[in-house]
């Protein structure tokens, strides 16, 4: 593609579009932390186009339909229109020092999931991986959320931007950063977690509350 081309390319606002699509190049990612009470005032959410118009654009420029493969990779050759764009599946903590996988299903129940308490020991060293999947269009700004509650005083609150991804058959992944568990006797006992999947529309594509304890060992 020329460089008259790259110019009219750039100045129909096209290329941002596909840029916003950059995060599925990984497979797993970390995150940068954002705080929603002191927003970004220059930060402007992309203008959005369906799947179809940005596969439509410019298709008959085969480097610009190679670079939109790249960035979209593999998609669904059938769409199931009554499942969500957006599907949360499953909540990880990573923990190399964890006696096994501390997983939660969240295709199911998720009333369940508020009579479960997952264990963390003081002091460690963990990681939260968020599993999900897009299915049918492009969704701009993913951000993972998270209150922490002690008897019922909010203690904590933690927003990682997710990115933005486009539909694929597999799965995505996302990691935020390594945190320290609390440590010492007065942190250790039961907290109650509200987490929540948004996006730049403000879209709730789902919403769960969770227990942890922090105990002294795994097992005590």
């Amino acid at each position: 593609m020329g460089a008259v081309a790259k110019e009219i390319w750039r100045a129909n606002g096209r290329l941002n579009v596909y840029k916003d699509i950059m995060a599925d190049k990984e497979e797993i990612k970390p995150a940068e932390e954002e705080h929603e009470d002191e927003p970004d005032l220059n930060y402007k959410a992309p203008e959005m186009k369906s799947l179809q118009e940005i596969q439509d654009l410019d298709k008959d420029d085969e480097s610009l339909v190679k670079y939109k493969q790249t960035l979209l990779g593999s998609l669904p050759a059938q769409v199931d229109h009554s499942a969500p764009n957006v599907q949360v599946t499953r909540l990880t903590l990573i923990c190399d020092e964890a006696p096994g996988p501390i997983t939660m299903d969240l295709s199911g129940d998720l009333a369940q999931l508020k009579k479960t308490q997952f264990v963390l020991k003081e002091g460690m060293k963990y990681r939260l991986k968020v599993t999900f999947k897009v299915n049918k269009e492009i969704v701009c700004g993913l951000r993972y959320v998270q209150y922490t509650y002690r008897k019922s005083i909010k203690v904590d609150k933690d927003t990682h931007m997710v990115g933005s991804y486009g539909p694929r058959c597999e799965e995505y992944e996302f990691l935020t950063p390594v945190e320290d568990a609390p440590k010492g006797m007065l942190v250790r006992g039961l907290y109650s977690m509200k987490s929540q999947f948004t996006d730049d529309d403000k879209t709730d594509h789902l919403s769960w509350e969770w227990n942890l304890v922090i105990k002294k060992d795994w097992k005590d």
